[in-house]
């Protein structure tokens, strides 16, 4: 009878205590997110001048603004494992630094060149790997019944393509092509040098020991680790597809102007990004289960709407709109999901992972909607792929998700 308090008070007030040392590390973290993704995002809008400038196909254009996404995808593995050996103090600064060779790269070397474009878009994915920097980060800051509004906020930093939607073309027009490249190679410079002197990494930090290659096998073959991919896969993986592809999307299918259908592709990405913290707000209050299925059918309603291509005054964009908060708000459920369930010590690892799963769920998209668009002279057909997987995902987290982060009906008992 004596235990049973005892019991509560440790599971409960600690548990809710939060060092103030780690909303500035939350803070930072954004920040750096932000600036990377930034850099990550400064093709996309320039697509329509490289592709009259280059002379691209649909599928060569296509192929330019999604092939960031490789490495920010898959180079979010060897990240998130090195980030659980090494900790965000040292690799939040390196990887802004690597990045600013391919930014450079691509403003002083590449652009008439298609080649060249490809290869410095390539390795400009670095900047997309700095999420697998974040999460582990952040999570080991706050306690686990934050730790989705935590990281719900930590992937505010998102909007980073926003900026670049917003400001790329503009920036290129006022000042000449180079001068978005040079602008965020120097913030990059400045938030490496500003990210080593204030970022520390959690006391008590769970560390994994071993080798990189060893620890990224193990943590794939954990269940949830293949689990949380496919569902990041089709909530970030939207987003990402639609922040790389909406502004070709929207000439083609609408004929707007490249600077028009910037800006209301970075109202996209804004809006999606006000919403990730909500799933995650959402996910600390109810499970980020219902949340999840909420959201996916949304998007398979309104994929659903957006395939009849209606004007975009007001269907079409109360369509995007809705699926902008969905995913965005999935995208924050979905790590809300891996904070519970992941082993202390592997959230690095199964953040690089699952993190990878998303940018090769934005990546696959637009080189098919690219093609299908090249064959059929639409993109219906890819809209309803959309809404189709979508509802998947729906049913797959309401039927096969239900016990992942919940305590067993035997734990349960022993706490009563």
């Amino acid at each position: 009878m004596s235990a049973a308090p005892a019991r509560r008070g440790t599971a409960t007030q600690p548990a809710e205590r939060i060092p103030s040392q780690a909303w500035t590390m939350l803070a930072v973290a954004t920040v750096g997110f932000a600036v990377n993704f930034w850099a990550w995002a400064l093709i996309s809008p320039l697509g329509a001048f490289y592709t009259e400038t280059l002379g691209l196909s649909a599928v060569q254009k296509s192929l330019l603004v999604a092939v960031p996404v490789i490495v920010g995808s898959l180079g979010r593995i060897p990240v998130g494992a090195l980030t659980d050996r090494f900790g965000a103090r040292v690799m939040f600064p390196l990887i802004s630094l690597l990045t600013i060779v391919p930014v450079l790269f691509i403003a002083l070397v590449a652009s008439d060149s298609y080649a060249l474009m490809l290869l410095g878009g390539f390795v400009l994915g670095l900047g997309g790997t700095t999420f697998a920097i974040g999460v582990p980060f952040v999570n080991a800051w706050f306690p686990p019944a934050k730790r989705g509004t935590a990281l719900g906020v930590f992937g505010m930093g998102m909007g980073g393509t926003a900026i670049s939607a917003f400001t790329t073309v503009q920036l290129k027009d006022a000042r000449g092509l180079s001068f978005p490249f040079v602008l965020v190679a120097v913030l990059l410079a400045a938030y490496a040098v500003v990210s080593y002197l204030l970022l520390r990494d959690a006391p008590g930090r769970p560390t994994a020991p071993g080798g990189v290659a060893r620890r990224t096998w193990e943590t794939f073959k954990l269940p949830v680790t293949l689990q949380m991919s496919f569902l990041y896969a089709v909530g970030f993986g939207g987003f990402v597809a639609f922040s790389v592809y909406l502004p070709t999307y929207l000439r083609d299918a609408y004929g707007l102007t490249p600077g028009d259908a910037a800006f209301r592709t970075a109202g996209f990405v804004v809006l999606a990004v006000i919403a990730r913290p909500v799933g995650g707000w959402l996910s600390d209050r109810l499970h980020p289960v219902p949340v999840l299925v909420a959201c996916f059918v949304v998007v398979t309603v309104f994929a659903g709407i957006s395939a009849f291509e209606r004007p975009l005054a007001p269907t079409g964009t109360i369509a995007f709109l809705a699926m902008a908060a969905a995913l965005g708000a999935a995208s924050g459920a979905v790590f809300a999901l891996v904070a519970l369930a992941a082993p202390a010590g592997k959230v690095g690892a199964v953040t690089g992972i699952v993190g990878a799963a998303g940018g090769l769920g934005g990546f696959l998209p637009p080189l098919v909607m690219g093609a299908i668009y090249g064959y059929v002279g639409n993109y219906r057909p890819g809209l309803w792929l959309l809404s189709a997987t979508a509802l998947v995902a729906a049913v797959y987290t309401a039927w096969g998700m239900r016990a992942v982060g919940r305590p067993a009906p035997a734990e349960v008992g022993s706490r009563r």
